[in-house]
């Protein structure tokens, strides 16, 4: 064994990587000592420094160097065990590390078992002398913040290589989870940016270019995703591999590493109290405080600066420091001040890489001694927090949920999948219910009853909330998951629910369709399933002609009459250059892999005669295979525009082209049917080419604008007049901006205290809410919904002005709007009967507009259809007759 004392080379290291003055040198030397220096350290297992080759801070890990060194240390130390628990979109694998004693490892299968048992109340397990307290420390959700990542390595090199009574004691009464990396993609991306322009030196100064990277990338996964916001959703991959591990050891203690703007200095829980959500129990919070104790100690004897209670909050239950809160455990978020590359030049000193690791290190260390410290306390809580279930919800006045998705069974499996994913129990409904003017049916609808362990979690998913102590919120203010899945749901109290509706519980499984029969004439199917877009692609994909009807119709089927919706897709015979055996496989695949029932139709007549058309009639419109043109770029919003490619690329197997939003001037725009433009930062764009786009929408093309997009495709393109004068040349147009009137002819302005600023800043805000619309279910885009009814999120605040054009407005919000949520209400005044989804034919195009995002973070099942309507049947409506 040897002690680590002194790192003489490295400080000679630290300060040789920037020719700063000897301030500077003396913040560098401030962090040369990583480890804890009154330690002993195994010489058998490498420091990340001598694996590496390098000082950690000198140059970034990358990912392969942190899956290398970890796997070496595990295979080295007999307190620690490793494996890979899945992997990202783009294949990078991430590890999973129990830390624990050698008498621990031994029996870790027995402590996972019996620590489970506290969160069942039906066990009646007691907390036990020498239960260990689970740790859980994750690093790396937003790739961006790497020293995160960094961190994890001498943080697994102390707990494999520390010896002593003070380490022997803490991997005793612990069980340590570390997840590496949350994020691997993202954290590749922010990676290859620095080491592509970082050098020998180290350049503090803010305007050189590895400072400048697009930190959106970085930050989020492949597909644009916050991996912070899926602690609920498990919309993606990672989120599933490491969430699936943190619910079968359901920590005590769960600590989130991040990092913040560069002129902040370190934070960590508590957060803001009057932004806790209340269904954190006081308890849990307490226990936050005492938990970080450790931590401060740490700060204060650095004499470091920190700060709690201001910033962030513990509202939106689905993010790591918040979702263990209603679990029976608790959520530590940690945020550095962000040095951005290597070092960085702030108004508080410089900042270095070296540092945030340092902090994160040695923080993750006092939050796993500060659970130690509290050790019964927390596994009390925890057993408690799941005992009380049952109480907690005979004195609530909500007893149950009953919900459906009609003819929809893949919506409804995705939403169930949720619930199931979080351990809550869902049963077939066990007889018929009309609650709130709907009909439930008996083996069609679900019900959750709030009597189960995870209470809490339930009313999170479930309530509906308009009122808040604190309208401010670092996140959105409500997520009701029904509404986002746009299900039929329907509170049950004490008196409407009895034992006789409660049937079997479901066992969960991706619903498949029948085998088509074989059609003599042909196949049809309706749009109302959540993957019948994919279906209609795979027709499209495999050259087949394809119709769509905007009335309802009635045709002879193999099985009999059935009658078809508004746009249901028909794939006659006629005409197609593809084989009838060949069309029945792809009509096959679509039933197994979509789940979409397809109908064999055996006459193009109509059932009901002319009461009703036939399938050649003059309504059914011919659908084009959609060739799509997404911009992205630095002033796009990557969330925005990642989540449309998501829902294509990822769930509807359909191409889409990306392009840089300042690269678009060469494009040949002819070969694409349709331009998105996503939300993003259009003050200043005004490109010379917007006449090219304004032509090509007019002569075929289709051009999308959601949030902000919308706005400027509303200026620029549905709304634009060329300004002309008297001679024929282009006008100057003149400011609106009210800058010319004289001072006497401007109110006078208002005089406010500036104390009052915080809480007026939430006047014009809108929380992140849920509004509800009235959506015309005739028109094309509209199709597959049944009710007009309709939920819709919400976060931007300018109103989307209804168009003169009496069909245009495909959603409008409702009066009033709000369904959940906080919005001021100067908003919900502004917004009440304005757009929230335009469709105008202009020339041979079309132009639609969506008020906000209808894909909001892969987990609004309820609207994705809403845009793939504007795909598929942007053609499919006409424009009213000119007069």
């Amino acid at each position: 064994m040897t002690k680590i004392t002194t790192f003489p080379a490295l400080v000679t290291l630290l300060a040789s990587l920037s020719g700063a003055v000897l301030a500077d040198d003396l913040v560098r030397a401030t962090d040369a000592d990583m480890y804890p220096t009154d330690v002993r350290y195994d010489t058998r297992i490498p420091t990340p420094e001598a694996f590496l080759g390098r000082a950690l801070g000198a140059a970034p890990v990358r990912h392969h160097e942190l899956v290398d060194y970890i796997k070496t240390v595990a295979g080295l130390s007999d307190r620690l065990t490793v494996e890979v628990i899945g992997y990202s979109h783009e294949r990078r694998p991430i590890l999973f590390v129990v830390a624990s004693s050698p008498d621990n490892q031994a029996r870790i299968g027995e402590i996972r078992r019996q620590h489970i048992a506290l969160t069942e109340p039906d066990i009646d397990q007691n907390v036990a002398a020498d239960m260990p307290v689970v740790t859980w420390l994750n690093y790396g959700v937003h790739g961006a913040e790497s020293s995160g990542m960094d961190a994890a390595l001498p943080t697994l090199y102390y707990l494999a290589a520390a010896q002593g009574p003070k380490i022997d004691q803490l991997l005793s009464d612990s069980v340590i989870l570390v997840t590496a990396v949350f994020n691997p993609d993202g954290h590749a991306n922010r990676i290859a940016w620095l080491d592509t322009f970082g050098g020998n030196i180290a350049i503090a100064d803010p305007n050189h270019i590895e400072h400048d990277y697009d930190g959106r990338l970085a930050r989020t996964n492949h597909y644009g995703f916050d991996l912070n916001r899926q602690w609920m959703s498990v919309t993606q991959p990672e989120a599933r591999a490491w969430m699936k591990k943190w619910h079968a050891w359901r920590p005590n203690v769960s600590v989130d590493y991040h990092e913040m703007g560069s002129e902040q200095t370190y934070y960590f829980a508590p957060g803001i109290a009057s932004r806790t959500h209340p269904l954190i129990p006081d308890e849990g919070m307490r226990l936050v405080s005492e938990v970080v104790r450790p931590s401060e100690d740490f700060l204060d004897a650095e004499a470091r600066l920190y700060f709690h209670g201001d910033r962030y909050d513990h509202f939106f239950l689905g993010k790591g420091a918040a979702f263990p809160l209603v679990n029976g455990g608790i959520g530590i978020l940690h945020e550095a001040s962000s040095a951005r590359g290597r070092e960085l030049e702030t108004g508080n000193g410089l900042r270095t890489y070296r540092e945030n690791i340092r902090k994160h290190f040695r923080t993750g260390i006092a939050n796993a001694e500060g659970a130690y410290l509290q050790r019964q306390a927390l596994l009390d809580y925890q057993r408690n927090f799941y005992d009380s279930a049952s109480d907690a919800a005979r004195a609530h006045s909500v007893k149950a949920y009953v919900f459906d998705a009609p003819k929809d069974e893949a919506r409804l499996y995705h939403f169930m999948d949720v619930l199931n994913f979080h351990r809550i129990k869902t049963y077939s409904l066990g007889r018929d219910i009309t609650e709130g003017g709907t009909t439930y049916r008996a083996g069609q609808a679900m019900i959750v009853p709030l009597d189960q362990p995870q209470h809490r979690l339930i009313r999170s998913l479930f309530d509906t909330v308009t009122e808040f102590q604190d309208p401010k919120f670092y996140d959105v203010s409500t997520w009701t998951l029904p509404l986002a899945f746009g299900l039929d749901y329907a509170a049950l109290s004490n008196r409407r629910l009895n034992s006789a509706l409660v049937g079997p519980e479901v066992a969960l499984q991706m619903p498949v369709a029948d085998v088509p029969d074989e059609a003599s004439y042909a196949y049809a199917f309706e749009w109302s399933g959540y993957y019948a877009p994919r279906a209609l692609q795979r027709v499209l994909d495999a050259g087949l002609l394809a119709r769509v009807t905007p009335r309802t119709f009635v045709a002879r089927t193999s099985r009999g009459p059935h009658e078809f919706g508004r746009g249901s897709i028909v794939i006659s015979f006629d005409r197609q250059v593809v084989g009838r055996e060949s069309i029945h496989e792809i009509m096959a695949d679509i039933a197994a892999q979509d789940g979409v029932f397809v109908h064999a139709v055996t006459s193009g007549r109509s059932v009901i005669g002319t009461a009703g058309p036939d399938l050649g009639g003059q309504f059914f419109r011919p659908l084009v295979k959609p060739d799509i043109l997404l911009i992205v770029g630095r002033d796009m919003d990557w969330y925005n525009a990642g989540e449309i490619w998501h829902l294509l690329d990822e769930r509807m197997n359909m191409p889409v082209t990306l392009r840089d939003r300042d690269r678009l001037d060469n494009v040949d725009l002819d070969r694409y049917t349709h331009l998105v433009f996503a939300g993003g930062e259009f003050d200043t764009y005004a490109p010379e080419y917007a006449d090219r786009i304004r032509r090509w929408v007019s002569n075929g093309g289709t051009i999308i604008g959601v949030r902000q997009g919308a706005d400027w495709v509303r200026a620029n393109v549905l709304d634009y007049v060329e300004p002309v004068l008297a001679d024929g040349t282009r006008a100057e147009i003149a400011s609106e901006s009210g800058h010319d009137l004289l001072a006497e002819e401007l109110p006078e302005p208002e005089r406010i205290s500036y104390a009052e600023k915080e809480a007026r800043d939430a006047v014009d805000v809108i929380g992140g809410a849920i509004f509800s619309g009235d959506l015309d279910i005739s028109h094309p885009l509209g199709f597959g919904y049944s009710r007009r009814n309709i939920a819709l999120p919400k976060n931007t605040i300018v109103p989307l002005a209804r168009p003169a054009n009496p069909y245009a407005t495909v959603i409008a919000y409702n009066t009033p709007p709000l369904e959940s949520g906080y919005s001021s209400d100067a908003n919900k005044d502004a917004l009440e009967g304005t757009a929230a989804l335009i469709a105008e034919r202009l020339g041979d195009g079309s132009v639609i507009l969506f008020a906000d995002d209808p894909n909001f973070r892969g987990i609004w099942y309820g609207t994705n259809k809403l845009f793939l309507n504007a795909l598929f049947f942007s053609k499919a409506f006409d424009p009213p007759p000119q007069e």
